[in-house]
């Protein structure tokens, strides 16, 4: 998720996505459709991955605290389908900006303003779904603290990232005109919170021993 996630939701939009400037973004379009195809399927992955990772959750976490392990579980499941409805946006502007079917009787540069709507529209919807990804954060970091298993201060750190993931969706839906100012310190937290706790999963781990007495 982490590598699939920075292609489909970081790496490829900004490459791809020039602010206000539709034949820029419509040229990106047309000189990088491998690359945004690959965020298409990135982005898919991501999500796919997503499901498959909070079952595997659900079971570490069984006899932990049932109430926010099914709260964790169904705003994962809130969230994966939004995500993967919003790639269509990106679909679409590929349509449009490789000329694949021609949209009538637009013209090329109603085509390249039409591309960069649908791409500018994904990236709300983008924070929409990161109204959810930040509350997933809360009963997730809350079993970690609860656990015994697992550092507390990881289960901090995971909240942390909640709220930054909130915030963040709040500017872009409330004030994106302020939005860039405040990414930036927003993305601390975040990163920190989601990558120490991957490396901790990846280098520690959790003992199944100590997982079932926990339970």
């Amino acid at each position: 998720m982490a590598l699939s996630g920075a292609i489909g939701i970081m790496l490829v939009p900004s490459q791809i996505l020039v602010p206000d400037q539709p034949a820029a973004t419509a040229a990106n379009i047309a000189g990088h459709e491998l690359l945004l195809r690959l965020g298409i399927v990135s982005s898919l992955v991501c999500q796919v991955c997503f499901l498959f990772l909070v079952l595997a959750l659900n079971r570490l976490f069984a006899g932990v605290h049932d109430g926010h392990a099914k709260l964790m579980v169904s705003l994962v499941i809130a969230a994966a389908p939004i995500a993967i409805v919003n790639e269509l946006f990106h679909v679409a502007a590929l349509v449009l900006g490789t000329g694949a079917v021609r949209a009538g009787s637009l013209a090329a540069a109603e085509r390249d303003a039409l591309a960069l709507v649908f791409l500018e529209v994904r990236q709300t919807g983008i924070a929409i779904a990161g109204v959810f990804w930040g509350l997933w954060l809360f009963p997730f970091g809350l079993l970690v603290i609860r656990s015994g298993f697992i550092p507390k201060v990881l289960g901090g750190l995971l909240i942390a990232g909640g709220f930054s993931y909130l915030i963040d969706s709040c500017f872009v839906l409330l004030a994106p005109q302020h939005r860039d100012a405040v990414s930036a310190i927003l993305m601390l937290p975040l990163a920190v919170g989601e990558l120490a706790m991957i490396s901790w999963l990846l280098i520690k781990g959790v003992r199944v021993r100590e997982a079932a007495r926990v339970a």
